[in-house]
């Protein structure tokens, strides 16, 4: 009999884009497409400084996070690949975080933490290794708790 999943993925929560100028990521995102800048975040650990812009609405909106490296010479490199990483919406982010590891996912260093927009993260590693076999195949993926009212709007919609 196959165990339940602890947890369920609600939606996209954030695409993550990189490059070595975040002026021309906002030229592109901003000045041509019309995204709603949101906020800033910048991190020494992680090596970025990003700019948080929004597409769509309310629950269901959408961050598309423009980040450029505080220093090229240091990794992580989050301007490379120019498609950082996706996040997604998670009901439960503890129990996805345990439920995965217990079956071999590989996760990145730093645990559960607070992410840029305020939610607890946790990024999926792109590469397995001998102890964590599992993988998101060369694509990092950030798990995001979604908050209360999100996970409500999903259950709306899911009803519709």
């Amino acid at each position: 009999m196959e165990e339940i999943r602890p947890f369920s993925v609600l939606g996209i929560q954030q695409v993550a884009i990189g490059s070595d100028s975040k002026a021309k990521l906002n030229e592109f995102w901003v000045g041509l497409l019309g995204l709603e800048y949101k906020s800033a975040f910048v991190s020494e650990s992680e090596n970025v400084d990003e700019d948080i812009c929004l597409m769509g609405s309310g629950d269901f909106a959408v961050e598309v996070d423009l980040m450029q490296p505080l220093d090229v010479d240091k990794k992580p490199r989050v301007d490379i690949p120019a498609l950082n990483h996706i996040g997604l919406w998670v009901d439960d982010l503890e129990g996805a975080v345990s439920w995965l590891s217990s079956r071999g996912l590989r996760f990145t260093p730093g645990g559960i933490r607070p992410g840029a927009a305020g939610h607890d993260v946790c990024f999926i590693h792109p590469k397995g290794n001998d102890e964590f076999p599992l993988s998101a195949e060369g694509v990092l993926v950030e798990l995001v708790q979604a908050p209360d009212r999100v996970i409500e709007a999903y259950k709306v919609l899911a009803d519709a």
